[in-house]
């Protein structure tokens, strides 16, 4: 890999995605007098585009996928060898990489023995809520059926997900949604003052103890589940308080609440742990897995259980509506297994998790000095490699800076060739975090490059 386009006229290929690809998040009036970005190439931490113009990645495909960088051949070369033998069969039966990877993400998960394949994040949860549905009418009635999710959290972009959806933006025009799903509050402690009653001290346990206040209110017995992020993600990138973790596993045992952990973003080493739960002790009834699963190599996605979860669907086999009744076509392609074995592998033998970590302190570090010179940077925040930076206009009153301007320093930032994210579309006049997700395979210089490619977008927007 030299950066260089193998293919020196791309006229064709721009002109034909302008005229018939429907790109995802994205306003496509600008198309009509100007040519979308088309990613040729990547190799390592870098992409390049289709004008030969190098960019560090600084957010793993866009959309926190590509965990172990671009260009590995060898998930490329087991998925091929895997589509020549066996490319596909539904999962009503087993195939060999099915069956090896599972065996090696339960080694990974203490606590949890089940996989269920399927082919989205979204999907994957949607399982889920099927699942505390289908409990709910075997054991209680059909009265347990509700689902709890958090204010700024995101599961998924199906209806049955954004039911589920703690960003309003994402959410608006696309209801009415499912009913059975009920929000509760956020834990951000940085804004800690938008809530009423919060603490200065103890906010962890504080922020737990409102979704127990919830519980309450609707009633236990009507309350199935509880899905939450180990670490919100889009909503602004906000790891959890201290002791917050613990109380909420207290306060779902107390009342017989499924704990469900959507790990769609943090999973598979993002936090620099396996899992983002794994960082606060607790152990999930159900955990949602995608995105860094395989890197993006190929398309899986898993809800991952306990065996006691699992063994409520096999309690009465005469009755042919015991069992969890469902399927996921794509959830029997064997590809995605197949590259998450190797995908995995490789965070193993190269000690990922550990650079993980020490690359999110580094991380954290230049953003904290990014913090001091900066005025406009009100807050950093994040765990391993997954961390943000809120941008406000006043650090006294906290209040955001307009979204425009946070917007604009992530096209400075890709104009001097390094991706960043900002929160987009996600919650009405909070998309004010800029976001940070590189491939765990980032070295110091990486990180030190992305600082101060920001640095100077900062300077550039706000002077």
């Amino acid at each position: 890999m030299d950066g260089n386009r193998h293919d020196n006229d791309l006229t064709g290929v721009i002109e034909a995605d302008r005229a018939h690809v429907w790109h995802h998040l994205v306003q496509h009036k600008p198309f009509e007098t100007g040519a979308p970005r088309v990613i040729v190439e990547g190799r390592g931490m870098s992409v390049w585009d289709q004008n030969g113009k190098e960019h560090l990645d600084a957010v793993s495909g866009g959309v926190w996928t590509v965990n172990v960088g671009y260009g590995r051949e060898r998930i490329a070369d087991a998925v091929r060898d895997q589509l020549v033998k066996l490319n596909y069969f539904a999962g009503a039966a087993g195939t060999i990489p099915g069956a090896r990877f599972a065996e090696a993400l339960i080694d990974k998960m203490p606590g949890l023995s089940r996989v269920y394949y399927c082919n989205s994040g979204s999907e994957a949860n949607e399982k889920a809520f099927k699942m505390v549905r289908q409990i709910a009418q075997k054991r209680y009635g059909g009265k347990k059926h509700k689902i709890l999710y958090r204010d700024r959290d995101y599961h998924g972009t199906t209806i049955g997900c954004l039911s589920a959806g703690g960003q309003d933006e994402r959410n608006a025009h696309y209801g009415p949604f499912a009913p059975g799903f009920v929000r509760v509050p956020h834990c951000l402690e940085y804004r800690r003052h938008e809530q009423e009653g919060a603490p200065e001290e103890n906010y962890g346990l504080w922020a737990a103890d409102q979704i127990e206040a919830v519980i309450l209110r609707e009633g236990p017995d009507t309350v199935g589940a509880l899905c939450l992020e180990p670490v919100t993600a889009g909503g602004g990138v906000i790891p959890p308080p201290s002791g917050y973790w613990e109380r909420v596993q207290e306060i779902c045992r107390k009342y017989d609440i499924l704990l469900h952990i959507d790990e769609v973003v943090c999973g598979v080493g993002r936090t620099g742990t396996w899992f983002g739960y794994q960082n606060y002790g607790v152990q999930p009834d159900m955990v949602t897995m995608a995105k860094g699963l395989a890197s993006g190599y190929a398309a899986i996605a898993c809800l991952v259980t306990t065996e006691e979860v699992f063994s409520m669907f096999k309690e009465a086999p005469e009755d042919p509506l015991d069992y969890f009744r469902d399927i996921s076509t794509f959830g029997g392609c064997t590809a995605g297994p197949a590259a998450a074995l190797e995908n995995m592998a490789i965070v193993e033998e190269e000690g990922l998790l550990a650079n993980t970590r020490a690359m999110g302190d580094r991380l954290m570090e230049r953003l904290g000095e990014l913090k001091d010179k900066h005025a406009v940077v009100g807050d950093v925040r994040g765990a391993g490699l997954f961390c943000g930076a809120e941008l406000v206009a006043d650090r006294h009153t906290k209040e955001p800076v307009d979204e425009k301007l946070a917007q604009k320093v992530v096209g400075e930032c890709n104009a001097a060739g390094v991706i960043i994210g900002v929160t987009n579309r996600s919650l009405p006049g909070r998309n004010n975090t800029l976001c940070f997700s590189p491939a765990l395979i980032a070295t110091a210089d990486d990180i030190d490059h992305i600082a101060a490619t920001v640095d100077d977008a900062l300077t550039r927007v706000f002077g």
